[in-house]
């Protein structure tokens, strides 16, 4: 999911709230192994099929298979429900506006969990923690969280520590279960993302196109997977190949991410 533009305002809010290395925050796990460099990936959030030869990375949702042979990198919806799934969730774990759910305006099947309070955080660890492990029991090497941005979408509701405080233990349940931990999106972060919370690498959408990649690279080094869209393209696409820039392991993918055989199917590499 794409992340919404932040404010200046909101980033400086993060920096200053979250503590740094040096005061005491754990670093990056060494023990897990963050995504092959320069490795070709592909992004099968809308179905798994088999990937080309050249692929060394995939990404799937938590309910599909990881893909044998190739890193694989396990989708988490860890800060709103996922679409089907809202009878999973107390009432008060999630976010209210005048008696009624928050579901986020662009993905209107879901919404947003409430990260406001030390109880919420756990009781919602409770049952991600459990994804989370089933990712590594299924075989996944690394977990990704979607919308650790969705503070900026509750009206007032959530903020920035909330949010840092749930990934953090995001982060140390899967370094538990030997996986590796994704950002996901969410530029503004990065630094503050992998020094404090421990993310591994980072997984981005359209950093071409929004003109921000080299916000993962100075963070993350060739420890980032970019997908682009064709329908938002900056450039032609072997321009996007060509600048410095861009992610070493980038992709270029149709929006609804469609299946080998579907009309709509594009993937293409660098």
């Amino acid at each position: 999911m794409r992340a919404a533009v932040v404010t200046a305002g909101v980033a400086i809010a993060l920096t200053s709230c979250a503590p740094t290395i040096s005061d005491g925050a754990a670093p990056r796990d060494a023990s897990v192994a963050p995504p092959p460099a320069g490795a070709v990936p592909d992004y099968q959030l809308g179905g798994a099929y088999e990937p080309d030869d050249g692929v060394g990375i995939v990404g799937r949702d938590r309910g599909a298979a990881p893909d044998e042979g190739r890193y694989s990198i396990c989708y988490v919806n860890g800060f709103q429900t996922q679409p089907g799934e809202r009878d999973l969730w107390d009432a008060d774990l999630l976010v209210t506006v005048d008696g009624e759910p928050l579901i986020d305006p662009d993905w209107p099947d879901e919404v947003l969990l409430d990260t406001s309070s030390a109880d919420k955080r756990d009781r919602i660890v409770d049952i991600v923690g459990e994804w989370i492990r089933g990712c590594a029991d299924d075989g996944f090497d690394a977990v990704e969280f979607d919308n650790l941005d969705s503070f900026t979408r509750s009206e007032g509701v959530l903020d920035v520590a909330g949010n840092l405080a749930l990934a953090t233990a995001y982060v140390e349940v899967a370094h538990a279960a030997g996986l590796a931990a994704g950002q996901k999106n969410a530029a503004e972060y990065a630094r503050v993302l992998r020094e404090t919370a421990g993310f591994d690498f980072a997984v981005v959408e359209e950093c071409a196109a929004y003109a921000e990649c080299r916000a993962y690279t100075d963070v993350y080094g060739d420890a980032v997977v970019d997908i682009e869209y064709t329908d938002n393209l900056p450039s032609d696409w072997a321009e996007v190949c060509a600048d410095p820039a861009t992610p070493r392991s980038v992709v270029l993918r149709d929006r609804d991410l469609t299946t080998r055989g579907d009309p709509d199917h594009v993937f293409e590499t660098c």
